[in-house]
């Protein structure tokens, strides 16, 4: 019998928080592998290779679904809906760009913690918007801006610099508007069409820098191998992953659970990289860690706008209905709950 988010005990949660656990595993070793790679291939180029791998899945499960949206917007010559959605793709590109320019100067733990403010700052900014728990939002900003400060205090040294930290911040910004980019075009657009066109307009955007510095070598099979395997474990195996978890909870305690992200990328920097962290980089970790879950946590218990934004990965980000969507095309027999 399926577990319910709402049954007593622990044995309901035992499986969805494994899944999101997994999940994030699975995120953060796609980018460690692609953090390797960046020996052989720079940033630019890895990245497009795991956006057209991301791309090209899609297409496969929910293509159908997205011929007929793209159809419809030129039949309804809704050019408004169009820029919508092709502004949330440049959106998504821009921040897997960053990220790995990120990942190429800092460490992976490091550069996922900083990235993580910009869904943070939408939760907190969506809390305060409500009448309940304003300044319990205020004081998981606070937390947040004193990890920062503990992270900034290794800025210049062995480990981090201001470059990396800027990219880390701009993919954090992009993170930010790609959630809302995403509501915004799941609103517009039928089931999934919206996600789909918006990876197939990432793809696009990064192929020329990623051309321009890393062909031809990225053709070679065995670099293609590997960025496919960069999309599976980064994109498409964590997105199944979440949406199984998501059948089982409610969005805003997956939100809460979301929030290990930093401290699992930590891990793996130091499992597949050798990144070791100082200790008020680990705090400046754990600060974060503890702002994010707990932002999300007063979301969900508030009821607030910030409920539906709570901090996610970028395997999905806020894409919830077209992420739904998106399995229930591939298997009209699965839908939610």
């Amino acid at each position: 019998m399926r577990a319910t988010a709402g049954a007593p005990g622990w044995a309901p949660a035992t499986l969805p928080a494994g899944l999101v656990l997994a999940g994030a595993v699975s995120v953060q070793s796609g980018a460690g592998i692609a953090a390797r790679l960046f020996s052989q291939l720079p940033p630019a180029a890895v990245t497009t290779l795991r956006l057209w791998s991301a791309a090209l899945i899609l297409l496969i499960v929910a293509g159908r679904g997205t011929v007929r949206a793209v159809t419809g917007l030129a039949a309804r010559r809704a050019w408004g809906d169009a820029v919508t959605t092709v502004t949330f793709g440049i959106a998504l590109g821009f921040m897997n760009f960053a990220i790995y320019q990120a990942f190429a100067r800092i460490p992976l733990g490091i550069a996922v913690t900083i990235e993580f403010l910009g869904p943070l700052t939408v939760t907190v900014t969506g809390t305060l918007r409500g009448r309940h728990g304003r300044a319990v939002a205020l004081g998981y900003a606070a937390l947040a801006a004193a990890g920062v400060l503990l992270l900034a205090g290794t800025v210049g040294g062995t480990r981090l610099n201001w470059a990396g930290v800027a990219w880390a911040a701009a993919a954090g910004a992009a993170w930010a508007a790609y959630i809302l980019g995403s509501k915004a075009a799941g609103q517009r657009l039928p089931g999934a069409s919206g996600l789909v066109i918006a990876m197939c307009v990432a793809a696009v955007v990064v192929t020329a820098p990623g051309l321009a510095v890393g062909a031809p070598a990225m053709f070679r099979p065995s670099l293609l191998v590997l960025g496919a395997c960069i999309g599976l474990l980064s994109s498409v195996i964590p997105y199944w992953l979440e949406l199984e978890a998501l059948r089982r909870i409610p969005t805003s305690l997956f939100g809460v659970w979301m929030s290990v992200q930093p401290a699992v990328a930590a891990l793996i920097g130091l499992a597949v990289l050798s990144q070791r962290l100082s200790a008020p980089e680990w705090a400046g970790i754990g600060c974060v860690v503890a702002a994010s879950a707990g932002a999300a946590g007063t979301a969900r218990g508030t009821g607030g706008a910030g409920a539906a934004l709570a901090p996610q990965p970028p395997a999905l980000a806020a894409s919830r209905p077209p992420a739904a969507a998106v399995a229930a095309e591939a298997d009209p027999a699965r839908t939610e709950r």
